[in-house]
């Protein structure tokens, strides 16, 4: 009988790892506390009314079928590495051979948290930020803000490409509708340079395309506290706004604590270089957003990472079955790598690449947003093999 592989979370890296595990014959379950899995990375367009929910979305149970593993929807409560067993909220316990967490991150706490909006947060917030938006539109316009903010325990989970995604999509939205006049766009971080781990020059050429598009910078003023009218600095400056998106950075997940799991100081799972978490003897793997990085400092945590560590995953713990003591690391795979769309206006956008050798950012002018969308179309087509996968075209 086929080892049980109980996977938990159903995001980019969780799927994926279930997706790969099954074409290894192990017995998946994967187990999530939504039934759909959502797509982040063109999550962008929900607010500018270009996608819709239907577009960013999948069902887990489709997606299962399809791929043959079986889906549970479920909360997880608390992890027993000891006892080999996961705890759900509604008191349901599901024992395993092997578990691989890819339940993601929590975000870091900001005083006034209940005052921004988050295209990186709880998928509907989507929804809300396309809801107020559409309110300022009707009443002649007003002042929005774009932030995304660090983690200094673990600078690896922020996530400023879709703050600056956001915005140059904003301005290209408004600019469609004609009131781009009616409204002042800002973009504000607490980092002297934010995005410097795409690349110092790279970095500078997003800089210029917020000044070019007269999207005012407020770079290097930790953020005290959000209220219901703006932003509150660390030096008592005020950024009043009518609405604020930020992207807080990233935490361990909660269900860590509660659990007997290595962490670092951040709350993130302590992994080997195979993705095998610390003292498990390789029962238990951890990858994407909830696994502690290591490697250069400017490394982050991105949907491409998490489905590179599930297959790795994936390989690995076949060679553990088969007693082959063959294993792969992620280290060597790191690496930044996005699409950053600009938006509809010319069809616009640029690809981003950094690793050890090079940093890159090369304009995609009339093709760059199309290549994103024919991307996400490609995603969930793949996924339920509706057409055929494609090596290194993954998650960008």
């Amino acid at each position: 009988m086929a080892p049980k592989v109980l996977v938990l979370g159903g995001g980019i890296g969780g799927v994926e790892a279930a997706f790969a595990l099954c074409h290894k014959c192990f017995n998946v379950e994967l187990i999530s506390d939504r039934d759909y899995l959502y797509i982040y990375p063109i999550s962008i367009w929900i607010p500018t009314h270009e996608y819709n929910w239907e577009d960013v979305t999948l069902p887990l149970e489709e997606v299962a079928r399809v791929n043959g593993f079986k889906f549970t929807k479920g909360k997880v409560e608390r992890i027993s590495v000891a006892e080999k067993r996961v705890y759900l909220e509604d008191g349901t316990v599901k024992e395993y051979d092997y578990l691989v967490i890819a339940l993601g991150g929590s975000k870091v706490k900001h005083k006034g948290s209940e005052h921004f909006l988050s295209i990186c947060g709880h998928p509907e917030e989507s929804l809300k930020l396309r809801e107020r938006i559409d309110q300022l539109i009707k009443q002649g316009g007003g002042v929005i803000a774009a932030g995304f903010g660090g983690n200094p325990k673990d600078p690896s989970g922020v996530r400023g490409g879709p703050a600056f995604e956001f915005v140059f999509n904003l301005d290209c939205y408004f600019k469609k509708l004609g009131v781009r006049d009616k409204f002042q766009l800002h973009f504000f971080a607490p980092m002297p340079k934010p995005g410097i781990r795409l690349g110092e020059k790279n970095a500078e050429k997003a800089y210029k395309m917020l000044d070019k598009l007269g999207i005012k910078r407020h770079f290097g003023k930790k953020i005290k506290e959000f209220k219901p009218d703006g932003v509150l600095f660390e030096d008592d400056t005020f950024l009043k706004t009518d609405l604020t998106m930020f992207i807080p950075a990233t935490n361990g997940h909660p269900v860590f604590q509660r659990s007997d799991l290595p962490l670092n100081e951040a709350g993130f799972i302590k992994i080997e270089p195979t993705c095998a978490v610390e003292g498990t003897d390789e029962t238990v793997w951890a990858i994407g957003d909830s696994a502690a990085l290591e490697g250069p400092k400017w490394k982050a945590k991105q949907g491409h990472l998490a489905e590179v560590m599930a297959r790795i995953v994936a390989r690995n713990l076949e060679n553990k079955v088969k007693g082959d003591p063959k294993r792969e690391d992620y280290i060597h795979h790191l690496h930044i790598l996005c699409l950053m769309d600009m938006g509809p206006c010319w069809m616009s956008g640029a690809l981003v690449l950094r690793d050890d050798k090079k940093a890159i950012m090369m304009p995609l002018p009339f093709i760059g947003h199309s290549l994103k969308k024919l991307w996400g179309w490609y995603y969930k087509a793949s996924k339920l093999k509706k057409v055929p996968r494609i090596p290194g075209f993954d998650a960008p």
